[in-house]
């Protein structure tokens, strides 16, 4: 997520790079004012992105402070209102990710209240994450954890409203799951799982697309240090870049002395892509 302050008045163009294998991407906004929504909408769509998503579902307490993130729901006619002005301003859908509801008012009535107002302006797709959101008394990850998953009430959503897209969001960690969830949902989104064992999405991959797909690791391991070649040649630090790689080895053999490696503080801060080669290579020699 991108407030729509920090893209207004911050680094634009950094907040809204990407590189062309991303597409189809989408930019997350968090706002609540009309005006400068849609001017950020705007920002996206020149950036080439390929929808615009409107937060309405983070309960962490900075984003509430802000007024925006999960504390919006209890206001459906101002999303309404942003949604509306933000499609004024881009051709690209516009879409909204929000949560079952917050704090006490998490009835069926209360979000089918929030999604026809959404959908009277125009939104036809909603990422809904299968719990409510508390707004006091728990930390961003307890959000993720202890209000109980209800997905069957994000399936009551799609059988009321079969004419809207449904994305089911929430505690998704098997591709069993992934493909039980999309019987009946347009779609499944898959955040943590999918960057801590991105192994997961290759074998959603072969449900949906191709049985025989079995990607290999040395080439992913070749074209993703490309990559970071590149970035480090834009100035991006190292730490970043390692980030998403650590969980590449997940489950595998030689996998802990990979992160181990990869997790040198001292090493990363000289910002040389060696660290990078030496790991792949102690884990491909243990592996063998």
């Amino acid at each position: 997520m991108v407030s729509t302050s920090a893209l207004i008045h911050g680094e634009q163009w950094h907040l809204l790079e990407h590189d062309p294998a991303e597409h189809p991407v989408v930019l997350q906004l968090g706002g609540n004012d009309p005006r400068e929504l849609a001017r950020c909408a705007g920002f996206a769509s020149a950036a080439g992105f390929d929808e615009i998503n409107l937060n309405v579902g983070c309960p962490s307490s900075r984003v509430q402070e802000a007024s925006i993130g999960a504390c919006l729901m209890k206001t459906p006619e101002v999303v309404a209102e942003c949604i509306d002005s933000m499609r004024d301003s881009t051709a690209a859908p516009v879409t909204v990710k929000c949560r079952l509801g917050v704090d006490d008012l998490d009835t069926s009535e209360f979000l089918e209240r929030f999604i026809d107002a959404v959908e009277a302006a125009g939104c036809t797709r909603l990422y809904i994450h299968a719990r409510k959101a508390l707004l006091s008394g728990l930390s961003p990850a307890q959000n993720r954890s202890v209000p109980p998953l209800q997905p069957w009430r994000v399936r009551q959503v799609k059988d009321k409203y079969p004419h809207l897209e449904i994305v089911i969001n929430g505690g998704i960690t098997t591709s069993a799951e992934a493909m039980d969830h999309l019987e009946w949902a347009d779609g499944v989104m898959i955040g943590r799982a999918a960057y801590q064992t991105p192994g997961l999405l290759s074998e959603i991959e072969r449900h949906l697309i191709d049985p025989d797909f079995h990607p290999d690791l040395w080439e992913i391991f070749t074209a993703y240090r490309a990559y970071m070649q590149e970035q480090l040649h834009r100035g991006v630090a190292l730490r970043h870049l390692i980030r998403p790689a650590l969980s590449l080895t997940a489950g595998l053999k030689g996998a802990r002395r990979y992160r181990r490696m990869l997790s040198d503080a001292d090493r990363l801060r000289s910002n040389s892509i060696d660290v990078f080669d030496e790991a792949f290579e102690v884990f491909f020699r243990q592996a063998a």
